[in-house]
């Protein structure tokens, strides 16, 4: 009798443990049945920002699923990422941008974010075009007579970088070391904040990515310099770094990612939309080439999962 009833209470058990493993595959064939949050670690209007928004609106029409921006600024692009690791159910309906800066941050804080296991990642996306800019009524024309002003002047020139510990401050500062300069650094949270206090006179240059083109192209600001390894086609005229005789290169990669833990098939879904979007016209459009108003030069980079 104790044996019928032990061998009934584990076919209950199996058929239980089928039915969810089941009702798993089902959830993972199905996703997504919701709209999907695509959390961006930078402040709204910012290059980043704007960015992946346009990349969002492109994945919508592959995911068959909206995809929510929802901005999450802090710690130089970290915490919004961390706030995803820790809190977040890796259902795949919680995403995040993942910056250079996560990898770097382990390093320079003491934290227990582990960007190596902390993530279940998905894609890599592009890179950054970064530059110097300063206002059109600035005393430098080009980056050689900036630097040439910062080396006779220590201390004086202030320059903005959307956050401590970023690869904009870690390159100035590169910049700096290999220059024999002293110059002080201002963190913001973004890009609005950064151009907000060089339009109004608070610092002197703003190292940034391009989301100071459209004040550029409408001449309020003038860009000095750019950290790629060639020039930009939409900024034939100014020269990179090692033209300029500082033999860096920076362009910073980032890619999109969830919480640990989550479902392979729900990945494959997000990585094939995330990656026909970012091959879509409507976001290279977005992404890389109207003049006037060019926010990113589309760099492809190697994938996290590609």
């Amino acid at each position: 009798m104790k044996t019928a009833k032990h061998l009934h209470r584990c076919i209950l058990i199996a058929l239980g443990v089928l039915w969810l493993g089941g009702a798993e595959i089902s959830r993972a064939q199905d996703f997504p049945t919701r709209p999907v949050i695509l959390v961006v670690p930078w402040p709204a209007g910012g290059t980043t920002d704007v960015g992946m928004r346009a990349l969002a609106s492109a994945t919508e029409k592959y995911l068959n699923q909206k995809v929510v921006i929802e901005n999450r600024p802090g710690a130089g692009g970290v915490l919004g990422p961390q706030q995803v690791a820790q809190n977040s159910t890796p259902d795949g309906y919680t995403l995040v941008q993942i910056p250079i800066t996560v990898f770097r941050y382990p390093f320079m804080h003491k934290t227990t974010l582990n960007p190596a296991t902390d993530f279940t990642y998905i894609i890599g996306i592009t890179g950054y075009t970064f530059g110097v800019v300063v206002r059109n009524d600035a005393p430098w024309k080009t980056f050689q007579e900036f630097l040439a002003y910062a080396k006779a002047n220590p201390g004086k020139i202030n320059y903005g970088t959307p956050g401590a510990g970023t690869s904009l401050h870690i390159t100035m500062e590169q910049i700096a070391r290999q220059q024999g300069i002293k110059w002080t650094h201002v963190p913001f949270k973004g890009t609005p904040e950064t151009t907000g206090a060089l339009l109004g006179g608070h610092i002197d240059a703003v190292a940034d990515a391009s989301g100071w083109a459209p004040l550029v192209n409408s001449g309020q600001l003038r860009l000095l310099v750019i950290w790629n390894a060639a020039r930009s086609k939409n900024y034939p005229d100014v020269p990179t770094l090692r033209e300029t005789g500082v033999d860096l290169v920076s362009n910073s990669p980032f890619g999109i990612a969830g919480p640990k833990g989550m479902d392979p098939k729900t990945v494959q879904i997000l990585h094939d939309a995330f990656k026909k979007a970012a091959e879509d016209p409507s976001y290279r459009f977005h992404g890389q080439a109207r003049p006037g108003s060019s926010l990113y030069e589309q760099r492809r980079v190697p994938a996290l999962r590609d």
